[in-house]
Formats: structure tokens, C-alpha cells, sequence
């Protein structure tokens, strides 16, 4: 395909999913802050079907497709950065693409919040050094690197070519974890529902006799 073909393609495509995701207010951050803070789930349920619709369809291009998957370890530096990430969205009340779409429909906080990020990427390249901050391609190994910050095993990929099990029996596995958690979940819906629906039952039975008076 030319570079304007891919051009177009990705234009498209981005054009496709900003409209889903504005129609549908889907949102990362809110899919935990929800569930967390004011014990809704909407976002929580699908954000989950996404995982595992994700997970089964990037594992399976793992172990048949012939493409260049990404690969990196889980480490500290991670867990630090997507801990300050978290808080900043939340902040925010967005993850970083609905801040995009709230910042397209004039949202004066989202295009706030879209400037500082920006501005947080730069000065962020400031201060990137090789030496404190090792290249992740230096300490992707799939083994544990505590110089490099780096856990190891990280995802499907790596396992597959450290254990020449398919990527896809992985995914699989984490599929059926999410699968749980997204059960567990609509467990937790039904029995709040449960909890409800005896208070307002009352409110029925005294609705009864006005009624008869009338």
C-alpha cells in the first residue's frame, strides 16, 4: 500500500473510532474510577469485552501472523509511570483519548488537560537519559533484569518463544481470567439490585390505598 493509501487508511479508521468512542462516551480511566469510587460497572463490563475480544485476536496473529508484534518486560519503571498516569487522569476526568474527543466537542478542562500533556511529553524528553533510563530493547530479555527495572516475562509473545507454547493457549488463559472478573461483576449488579428492590417495595404498598381513595 502507497503512503497516501496508508494515510487515508488510518484516517478512516481514526474517523471510525472517534465516533464510536464520542457516541458511546467509552472511557479507560472511567472504567476504574466508576467502579471504584461510585460502584457503577458500565464502563467496567466494556472495557473488559474489549480485553478479551484483544486478547484472543492479538494472540492469535502472535502464533500465525507473520507481523512484527510488540514485545517489552513488565518493571518498575512501569508500575510508577502508569501510577502517576492514573492520577492525572483522573484529575482530568478522562483518559487520554476521551480527553481527546471532549477537547474536539469544546470542553475548555479537556483542551486544558490535552495542553498539559503535551507539555509533560516534552519536558519528559528533557530529561530522558540513556544511562538512568536503559533503552528497552537493552533489558527486553524475558528474563528478570533488576539493573534494567525489568520484571521479565511480560506478555504472550515472550512466553511463546521462551516456552514454544502458542501465544493463543495464553491468551486464552487471560482471556478466561477477564471472562471471571466480568462475571464476578454482573454477580455484584444482580445482588445490589437485590439490595434495592426491598426498599421499594414500601414505597408500592403505600402507593395502594391513596390509590384506592382516589
Amino acid at each position: 500500500m502507497s503512503v497516501v493509501g496508508q494515510c487515508l487508511a488510518a484516517f478512516i479508521f481514526g474517523s471510525a473510532v472517534g465516533f464510536l468512542v464520542q457516541r458511546s462516551r467509552f472511557c479507560n480511566t472511567a472504567a476504574l474510577r466508576d467502579a471504584m469510587l461510585f460502584k457503577t460497572y458500565r464502563n467496567t463490563k466494556a472495557l473488559l469485552v474489549t480485553m478479551m475480544i484483544l486478547t484472543v485476536g492479538f494472540t492469535t496473529f502472535m502464533t500465525f501472523g507473520d507481523g512484527y508484534p510488540l514485545q517489552f518486560d513488565v518493571g518498575i519503571n512501569q508500575i510508577i509511570g502508569l501510577f502517576l498516569f492514573g492520577i492525572g487522569m483522573v484529575l482530568a476526568g478522562a483518559c487520554t483519548v476521551s480527553t481527546w474527543v471532549k477537547a474536539g466537542e469544546g470542553n475548555v478542562g479537556a483542551i486544558w488537560a490535552l495542553l498539559f500533556t503535551f507539555i509533560g511529553m516534552f519536558l519528559f524528553s528533557l530529561v530522558w537519559s540513556f544511562t538512568y533510563w536503559p533503552p528497552a530493547s537493552a533489558t527486553m530479555s524475558g528474563e528478570p533484569n533488576l539493573a534494567g527495572l525489568q520484571f521479565g516475562f511480560a506478555n504472550a509473545a515472550t512466553l511463546q518463544e521462551e516456552t514454544g507454547i502458542p501465544a493463543l493457549f495464553f491468551g486464552l488463559i487471560q482471556t478466561a481470567v477477564l471472562y471471571a472478573i466480568y462475571q464476578a461483576i454482573l454477580r455484584k449488579e444482580r445482588s445490589i439490585a437485590a439490595q434495592r428492590a426491598p426498599a421499594s417495595q414500601p414505597a408500592v404498598t403505600t402507593q395502594s390505598p391513596l390509590e384506592s381513595k382516589s
